[in-house]
């Protein structure tokens, strides 16, 4: 299916990390209608980008060993959910009601996770200057177990806060190529059940 959206004037390839960024829903339906694969490896390079500092960030508190692990092992899995969600929810929007061809469920897909992959990268600065200031592994166990505490309340707070504002623009595009704001609700919370079930069981894997 040809989505009917309005044709922008070509960017300069630099300009579209903003540009998806604003999350204008136009925007990311031009953006899924596009059939090169320069979309592909942008979204892809995003995410291991993106997910790998974060990663970084987040494991680099228990020691520099777990921050390499980390920022390997969180792309993987996001590009693991990825590749799931997008082969499920790919047959998932036509019986919902949204005629998505394979290719563009599948980089509809891809383009939030990038959007989060994108705000995570961002605030992996100031997760690894509080993860520096916290009190290290060989501190005495009361101060040990407040700046665990510390790490994983940053860590659920940064990436709902990523999930959420991508899963928003997902919805926006959604709802813009369905015109209809009962069908995009009907496909996200389909979509989000198969990310939430892949995701935690690939997550308790890894």
């Amino acid at each position: 299916m040809k989505l009917e959206a309005p044709h922008f004037p070509a960017l300069p390839r630099w300009r579209c990390l903003p540009e998806l960024l604003r999350g204008k829903p136009a925007f990311l339906r031009e953006w899924i209608e596009g059939n090169d694969g320069f979309r592909w490896r942008m979204c892809l390079t995003v995410i291991v980008a993106g997910a790998g500092l974060f990663g970084a960030a987040v494991g680099w508190w228990r020691s520099e060993t777990q921050a390499v692990i980390t920022a390997i092992k969180l792309p993987c899995i996001l590009l693991l959910t990825a590749l799931g969600n997008a082969v499920l929810n790919g047959f998932l929007a036509p019986l919902l009601g949204l005629n998505l061809d394979f290719r563009q469920s599948a980089l509809a897909v891809l383009l939030s996770f990038t959007l989060a992959a994108m705000i995570l990268g961002s605030l992996a600065p100031l997760v690894a200057f509080l993860a520096w200031n916290l009190p290290t592994m060989d501190s005495a166990p009361g101060s040990l177990r407040v700046a665990h505490g510390v790490v994983l309340l940053m860590t659920v707070v940064t990436v709902a806060f990523a999930g959420g504002v991508s899963n928003l623009r997902l919805f926006q595009l959604l709802q813009s190529a369905s015109a209809s704001r009962a069908v995009a609700r009907r496909i996200l919370l389909a979509w989000l059940s198969t990310n939430l079930l892949l995701g935690t069981q690939l997550t308790w894997i890894a």
